[in-house]
């Protein structure tokens, strides 16, 4: 009998470590819209000059964040155009750390998660491959202010070289 309910303890014991981990990783929930707030936002000149706004939506599974943008802005041909900021596309990336490698009009766009600091921040890692030119983006995405406030730090390498900027959304 006591052999019976130390087997039983070891597998309640087991269960509940096997949930607490489920819910470390499951990390932070980004989903809502986000509206820039250029005032709080590092951004380069020319980014900062050609945006008037910018909105993100983010739905988010336990699979999977997706990030729809719209900008408005002043560069040539209206909207911005998503220059420094990855395209302006939708952005869709896998929460298991899988890599998602899609075709765009400009080549192939290789997309990849994984969660750091007990799922406080995302880093998102986005490669886009066009030929011989490669550029790659690496965004960590992190909530403060209970969740009202969405800050974005990116980091590119490009041909043209580095380029940083640290965005700043608040929740609509």
């Amino acid at each position: 009998m006591k052999r019976i309910l130390a087997v039983c303890s070891v597998f309640v014991v087991l269960a509940a470590m096997s949930v607490m981990a489920a819910a470390q990783s499951k990390g932070a929930n980004f989903a809502g819209t986000w509206e820039l707030d250029k005032s709080k936002s590092k951004l380069p000149q020319q980014m900062a000059d050609n945006i008037t706004s910018m909105t993100w939506t983010v739905v988010q599974t336990d699979k999977e964040v997706t990030r729809e943008q719209k900008m408005e802005g002043a560069a040539p041909g209206g909207g911005g155009g998503g220059r420094g900021m990855g395209g302006g596309g939708p952005l869709t990336v896998k929460l298991d750390g899988s890599e998602a490698v899609t075709e765009t009009q400009r080549g192939k766009r290789a997309v990849k998660a994984k969660w750091q600091s007990d799922g406080k921040i995302l880093e998102i890692t986005t490669v886009n491959s066009n030929g011989d030119r490669t550029s790659t983006s690496t965004e960590h995405w992190e909530l403060a202010d209970g969740g009202k406030t969405l800050k974005v730090h990116q980091m590119r390498e490009t041909q043209n070289g580095p380029m940083e900027s640290s965005m700043v959304f608040t929740k609509k």
